[in-house]
């Protein structure tokens, strides 16, 4: 199928392909974006930092048949928030649009997927003042996790939506609190699922047994392929800190607390393992939350076999959209 074959529509069609860390979706989108002749579009929180790449599992430029748009996107000590990302992320894809190709979407961060194909609002401007140096202060000196649990104590509810690790988004909350009103509430209005672009998503799915072995599998390779030097690198430059949304990214926290001398890198390895597998779970908790997704099992198919399926789905629904 090519894409010429699909009709110029501001509002879609769009792609979207999700699913757990390690679970292969970054393979898929990339074999179904190279049938269609058009790009994915990157909706991962941490491969938006250039100079993470090993961390953040990008997929090297050699091994890529389409091309990957929002990766590298700036540094990791930029101030890179929600509402800016769905401006760019959404420039790509009304650029694929516009040019009648059908855009890839692909990642595991439930946020930026909804800034992108759902109507969100996300206020403007950063937030100054004396509870937010507080809280940035508590995250620098005691981690992010010790802020998500202040967090859990005051409004549980609003902790279980935001991952451990968004700093960013906690202070937020916490800040919310602070004035009254609870994060909760106001995501719930953000949920309502009202669309931007015509999507069908996608999650990929295997055996939680496969996934986590897949898991412990990338991570031994992360730290044979260089992850440890990535994170000096970072460091020594001044673009990594423990106090930034970048710096809380798991593999990279923990590898800059052993390298402060906190922990031995092979207990910081086991840790990334172990944080990664809790990712993973609350990963597929959001997919089954959403409840909008087709499941691709990867246990009864292949990749390329669930990327036919992909296209087979889309050129039935242009059919029956055209007959209409």
């Amino acid at each position: 199928m090519s894409a010429q074959t699909v009709l110029t529509d501001p509002t879609g069609p769009v792609i979207a392909i999700v699913g757990p860390t390690a679970s292969g979706k970054s393979a898929l989108a990339d074999r179904v974006a190279q049938l269609l002749d058009s790009s994915v579009v990157s909706i991962d929180a941490m491969q938006l930092y250039r100079r993470m790449d090993i961390g953040t599992a990008k997929m090297p430029v050699g091994e890529r048949h389409a091309p990957v748009l929002m990766v590298d996107v700036c540094d990791a000590n930029d101030a890179y928030s929600a509402r800016l990302f769905q401006r760019d992320a959404r420039a790509c894809v009304d650029r694929l649009l516009a040019a009648g190709r059908v855009p890839v979407l692909c990642g595991g961060t439930g946020l930026y997927l909804d800034a992108v194909i759902d109507e969100m609002d996300f206020p403007r401007g950063e937030r100054t003042g004396e509870a937010r140096r507080r809280y940035e202060a508590m995250v620098e000196a005691q981690g992010a996790d010790a802020l998500h649990r202040l967090l859990e104590e005051r409004d549980p509810t609003s902790a279980a939506l935001i991952h451990p690790h968004n700093a960013r988004r906690v202070v937020r909350a916490l800040e919310l609190l602070d004035e009254g009103t609870s994060y909760a509430d106001t995501h719930a209005g953000l949920k309502r699922h009202r669309p931007h672009y015509e999507t069908t998503i996608y999650a990929v799915s295997m055996a939680r047994e496969r996934l986590y072995a897949r898991i412990d599998a990338r991570v031994e390779r992360m730290f044979a392929s260089g992850l440890v030097d990535e994170v000096r690198g970072l460091l020594s430059d001044g673009l990594l800190s423990l106090g930034s949304t970048a710096g809380q990214a798991i593999g990279y926290k923990e590898v800059a607390e052993a390298l402060e001398g906190h922990m031995t890198l092979r207990e910081a390895q086991e840790l990334v393992a172990a944080r990664t597998r809790r990712y993973a779970k609350r990963q597929i908790s959001w997919l089954k939350r959403d409840g909008r997704a087709k499941t691709l099992d990867l246990d009864r198919m292949s990749v390329r076999d669930a990327a036919h399926r992909v296209v087979l789905d889309l050129r039935a629904q242009r059919a029956v959209q055209l007959d209409a």
